[in-house]
């Protein structure tokens, strides 16, 4: 028998015997089922990786959320101060202006309302207000202020919305 003999396929008919061919035929299909699972595991842990990295960001940028909950109380406190006040609280004003720098440096932003189109994603209508001098569901009045914080609202606006006048 000579050296390529063995590498022949078996002759059909052999019962199922396992040949030097037949061998390395189910090897190579072994190892390419196994390159096909490491690749969809390589694909699948990249996938976590980018999951992960991507809750830890979003957990950093609003794991502040609760604190400046606690504070917007203290940025409504310096407000009524400063309406009641026309505006001048002396010292206390350049506090009231380091306090929204810092908190705008962490995300916090002021919707604005007021002369706005009502929408009930960012705005909490409080009351209404028949006018003919502006469109009909317009903010008209800015009652407490809205936040939003990293782009996700904070707090809505509670507003008062125009309605028309009834003839």
């Amino acid at each position: 028998m000579e050296e390529n003999d063995k590498y022949e396929p078996a002759a059909s008919g052999n019962g199922g015997e396992v040949t030097p061919v037949n061998e390395i035929q189910a090897l190579k299909e072994e190892r390419d089922g196994l390159y096909e699972r490491l690749l969809r595991k390589q694909a699948e842990f990249e996938n976590y990786k980018k999951r992960v990295d991507r809750e830890r960001s979003e957990f950093v940028q609003f794991a502040s959320a609760e604190l400046m909950k606690e504070l917007l109380n203290v940025l409504d406190s310096f407000d009524r101060a400063l309406q009641n006040t026309g505006g001048d609280i002396g010292g206390f004003g350049l506090i009231y202006k380091q306090l929204q720098d810092t908190m705008g440096r962490f995300g916090l932003k002021v919707i604005e309302a007021k002369g706005q189109k009502f929408d009930p994603n960012i705005h909490q209508a409080v009351a209404t207000q028949p006018s003919d001098d502006v469109e009909e569901n317009t903010v008209v009045e800015e009652v407490r202020r809205g936040y939003t914080l990293n782009g996700r609202l904070l707090r809505p606006a509670m507003v008062t919305v125009s309605t028309q006048k009834e003839s």
